[in-house]
C-alpha cells in the first residue's frame, strides 16, 4: 500500500520526476565511470609485470621507459645497440635477460621481437607464468647452428587470436609502424602462427610475439639483430639491484637508463594523484547537484500537493506517514537513476573494453559493482535521505496543521 502510493504519486508528476531521475543517472554514470576506470587502470598496471628487477632502455624519463617497454604505450626515444645489450647481459649477478624490439604492428596490434626466454622468465599478476598453447619460435640462442635462421613463427596474445580469428598455421604479414593502417607492409616475409598464449589480462594479450631474428630479417638482409628497444633483467640477488642500476646509468658506451618497475609505477601514481582527486571532486559536486535537484523539486511541489495531503489525512494518515512518503519518493528516484546508470555503464564497458585495451593498454572489466564503488552508492543514498529530510519535514509540519484545523 505504502509503496503503491509512492509510485502513483511519482507517476502523477512524471515529467519533473523524469528530469530528476535523469540528473541522478548522469551524476551516477560520471562518478561510477571515473572511479571504476581509475581502479581498473591501477589494477591493470599493477599486475602487468612481476619478477623483473630492472628494465633498461635508452635514456629518457623512467615513466616513459616503463610505459613503452612494459605497457606498449607510446614510443621509444632511441634504441640500444645489440653490443650494449650483450655486454650488460653478461655482467656478473644477472640471472636472465630478455630483449624487446618494438616498432611494427599487424592490424593495430603491436609486434614485439624477443627471444624464447621471454616465455620462460616473464611473470605477471602474482608471479604467474605465461601459458603457451603450441610452440614458441626458435632463436639463435636456442639453436646449435653457427648461422641463425629466422623461422618467421609468431606467438599471439589471446585477444589477438580471438579478435582476428587466427589459429595455428595461419599466415599474416606485419607492417612498419604502430597504426591500424600502414602502407609499408613486410609482405615478402609472412609470419605463421605457431602458438597462442592463454589470457593474462595484461598488454601481453594484445601483443604479437616474434623472434628477433625474424623481425630483423623482415627489415634487413641478415637475421642478426643490430639493436633492441629495451630489455628486462632478472638478478641473482636483489641486493645487487641498486649497484647494477648505477652502473648501467653510468654506462660509458652509450646513454642508458635502468629503472625499477615498482618505483617507476609509484612515480606514475603520484603524478596521477592530482588528476584523480580533481575527477573525484568533480564527480562529487555533480552528485550533490543532482540530489539537491531532487530535494528542490520535492520542496517546490509541496504547495501543489496540499489536496493530496488533505485526502491522506482525511483517510487517517499520520504526519509521520507523509514524512516517510516524501522520503520514499526521493529514494525511489535516486535508486532508479542509479540502476539505470549502472546498467548503461556495464553495457558501455562491455562494448568498448576491447577498444580501450587496444588504444590505451588498459583492461577494464564490465563488473561495475565492486568494493571500491559501493561506498559511492551508499553515500548517494545517505545524502538522499539527508537532503529529502528538508521537504519531508515541511510536509510533516503542513500535514500537522491540517489535522489541527480539522
Amino acid at each position: 500500500m505504502f509503496f503503491k502510493l509512492a509510485v502513483s504519486s511519482l507517476v502523477a508528476r512524471r515529467l519533473t520526476v523524469f528530469l530528476a531521475v535523469l540528473s541522478v543517472f548522469v551524476s551516477t554514470f560520471v562518478v561510477l565511470g571515473v572511479e571504476h576506470i581509475r581502479q581498473e587502470a591501477r589494477n591493470s598496471f599493477n599486475k602487468t609485470v612481476a619478477g623483473v628487477d630492472l628494465v633498461v632502455g635508452a635514456r629518457t624519463g623512467q615513466i616513459n621507459l616503463l610505459l613503452y617497454s612494459v605497457f606498449r604505450i607510446g614510443s621509444a626515444t632511441n634504441n640500444i645497440t645489440w653490443e650494449s645489450y650483450q655486454d650488460i647481459s653478461a655482467s656478473p649477478g644477472i640471472s636472465w635477460s630478455v630483449p624487446i624490439a618494438l616498432g611494427d604492428s599487424h592490424r593495430g596490434y603491436r609486434v614485439m621481437g624477443t627471444t624464447s626466454d621471454y616465455f620462460q622468465h616473464f611473470r605477471y599478476g602474482n608471479n604467474q607464468s605465461l601459458v603457451l598453447n603450441g610452440t614458441a619460435f626458435s632463436d639463435f640462442r636456442s639453436t646449435t647452428d653457427a648461422q641463425p635462421v629466422a623461422d618467421f613463427a609468431a606467438v599471439l596474445g589471446s585477444d589477438v587470436a580471438v579478435r582476428l580469428g587466427y589459429q595455428h598455421g595461419h599466415e599474416f604479414v606485419i607492417a612498419h609502424g604502430i597504426g591500424a593502417t600502414s602502407f609499408s607492409q613486410h609482405d615478402h616475409h609472412p609470419f605463421t602462427v605457431s602458438g597462442i598464449l592463454a589470457p593474462t589480462g595484461t598488454p601481453v594479450d594484445q601483443t604479437i610475439h616474434v623472434s628477433l631474428e625474424s623481425l630483423e630479417a623482415a627489415h634487413h638482409s641478415g637475421p642478426m639483430p643490430e639493436s633492441v628497444t629495451a630489455f628486462m633483467l632478472g638478478l641473482e640477488s636483489r641486493l645487487q639491484t641498486f649497484s647494477l642500476q648505477r652502473d648501467i646509468n653510468n654506462y660509458p658506451q652509450e646513454p642508458l637508463l635502468a629503472i625499477l618497475p615498482g618505483v617507476a609505477l609509484s612515480e606514475l601514481w603520484q603524478l596521477m594523484n592530482v588528476a584523480e582527486r580533481t575527477l573525484s571532486l568533480i564527480g562529487g559536486l555533480i552528485m550533490a547537484s543532482a540530489l539537491l535537484g531532487i530535494a528542490t523539486m520535492l520542496l517546490s511541489t509541496l504547495q501543489q500537493r496540499q489536496r493530496e495531503m488533505l485526502v491522506l489525512r482525511a483517510l487517517g494518515a499520520r504526519p509521520a506517514f507523509i514524512f516517510l512518503l516524501i522520503q520514499a519518493e526521493a529514494l525511489m528516484m535516486t535508486v532508479t537513476g542509479m540502476l539505470a546508470a549502472i546498467a548503461t555503464l556495464t553495457m558501455g564497458l562491455a562494448l568498448t573494453a576491447d577498444m580501450i585495451s587496444r588504444q590505451f593498454g588498459i583492461f577494464v572489466s564490465a563488473q561495475v559493482l565492486q568494493a571500491a564503488t559501493l561506498p559511492y552508492l551508499t553515500g548517494m543514498l545517505l545524502m538522499t535521505v539527508i537532503l529529502a529530510t528538508i521537504p519531508a519535514a515541511r510536509a510533516y509540519r503542513q500535514s500537522s496543521i491540517i489535522k489541527i484545523n480539522d
